[in-house]
């Protein structure tokens, strides 16, 4: 078997594709016990990963067994929901005489992709506060990162859903700095962006973009649409001091945003109910510990779902962390308590959320179109990744071929970029090169 798993998985420039995008070859240095793939897609209305593991599981699975050999890892597993039957019948007939490989069925509930979530579920360990994955012996790796890894061809393109207010939902294969308003019209959107808006990403962890312009990158897995005037749009891109005012006008400390947090029914003591009970009083003795703050995974459940009052614990705390985190003030890892022994009550159905986010009108199939999507110009981010924004190599006038290398990280942590149609090099800046086919 090859031993140059890390530089070839290094030299395509391929990353976490559920959102992180921490550099993978960085990640499969490492010696686990289990290599876990994440295919558990829990954020509502996305079509992704649930299609490649149907349509592209033998990538998959392949993807998974070289993530195996490069880490000397005794298991491989699986993860998706038990409502993708066609998916899971395709991953159980590839894997039927591997005796190495897992497929592991879960419950259809939000945040089930959330590392912390999908590694108890796997192995019932509980990784430390602080931690990752891997001190509870764990690797997780998304589906199209294990498809990238099979490829062994640069990262040029990037699978996203479009869905919301468009005539025609899709899930497309595009090239990377495809920009945004182009799959909107091709699946028959809106073109008056005074009364849509856009999320990207999922509706529960995606952000408002304004710029209808702006780029897919390789960490976009979602475009939706939604009316200005949706509450998702609304709640999201209220002003932080409204929060905060409401906060200690209207919060009733019914600590239902601690009570169904997925961090701490896993044992993790995150209590947002303290953050806001601190903020409303004026009183930081009364926000709990360090631990209890930084420990939020931003998932938005208790400020999307759990609080009766239309309040935003989860922004709150998370601007707690982010100033205690600009301050330099650390945690050490702590060995988390048990699990609540009302977890499995508590997780959050699927459906009942895309209820109460009033997106049940849009919960429809978003087909895969297998065609790559044509775009004769991008604009590619050189900082798509965890780590330093990656330098060009390429100058304005250049001609370059699809694949070729156009940003480099080097030696520091990062991932490599690659011009993903063939053209010529139009405008290259510190954050970005456009390319004209």
């Amino acid at each position: 078997m090859p031993s140059n798993y890390i530089d070839r998985i290094k030299e395509q420039g391929i990353v976490g594709a559920g959102g992180a995008g921490f550099p993978t070859h960085v990640k499969l240095n490492s010696t686990p016990e289990i290599v876990i793939v994440n295919g558990a897609e829990c954020e509502p209305l996305l079509r992704v990963d649930q299609q490649l593991m149907e349509f592209y599981g033998e990538d998959v699975v392949e993807g998974l067994k070289i993530a195996l050999i490069q880490t000397g890892a005794e298991k491989g597993v699986i993860c998706l929901k038990g409502k993708h039957h066609s998916a899971i019948s395709n991953l159980k007939e590839l894997t039927k005489n591997d005796k190495q490989i897992e497929i592991k069925i879960i419950k259809d509930y939000y945040p089930a992709g959330d590392e912390q979530q999908l590694v108890y579920e796997v192995t019932k360990k509980i990784v430390p506060l602080m931690g990752i994955p891997l001190d509870v012996g764990a690797v997780v790796i998304n589906v199209l990162t294990a498809m990238n890894i099979a490829r062994n061809v640069p990262v040029t393109e990037r699978v996203i859903t479009v869905t919301g207010e468009v005539k025609n939902p899709q899930t497309l294969i595009v090239p990377i700095g495809t920009s945004f308003r182009k799959l909107i019209e091709f699946c028959e959107g809106p073109r008056d962006e005074s009364r849509y808006s856009m999320i990207v990403g999922g509706p529960m962890m995606g952000h408002v973009e304004e710029d209808w312009d702006a780029p897919v990158t390789k960490l976009t897995g979602a475009i939706i649409i939604l009316p200005k005037e949706h509450h998702l749009i609304a709640k999201k891109t209220r002003k932080t001091q409204t929060d905060l005012q409401l906060t200690k006008a209207i919060c009733c400390q019914c600590s239902y945003c601690t009570d169904l947090c997925p961090r701490n029914i896993n044992g993790l003591n995150t209590e947002p109910h303290k953050v806001m009970r601190g903020l409303a009083n004026e009183d930081p003795s009364a926000l709990g510990a360090i631990s209890s703050v930084v420990s939020c995974c931003d998932c938005q459940l208790c400020s999307l779902y759990a609080c009766p009052m239309d309040l935003d614990p989860g922004k709150i705390t998370n601007m707690v962390k982010q100033s205690l985190l600009k301050k330099g003030v650390k945690t050490e890892k702590i060995i988390p308590h048990e699990v609540d022994s009302l977890r499995e009550s508590k997780l959050v159905p699927t459906k009942r959320l895309i209820a109460r986010l009033d997106l049940s009108d849009y919960d429809v199939p978003a087909p895969l179109n297998q065609t790559l999507f044509e775009s004769y110009s991008v604009k590619i981010l050189l900082k798509q990744h965890i780590g330093v924004v990656a330098s060009p190599l390429v100058s304005q006038g250049d001609t370059v071929t699809k694949g070729t290398l156009v940003g480099s990280c080097g030696d520091l942590l990062g991932a490599n970029i690659h011009a993903s149609i063939s053209g010529k090099i139009i405008s290259v800046t510190p954050d970005y090169i456009e390319i004209k086919a």
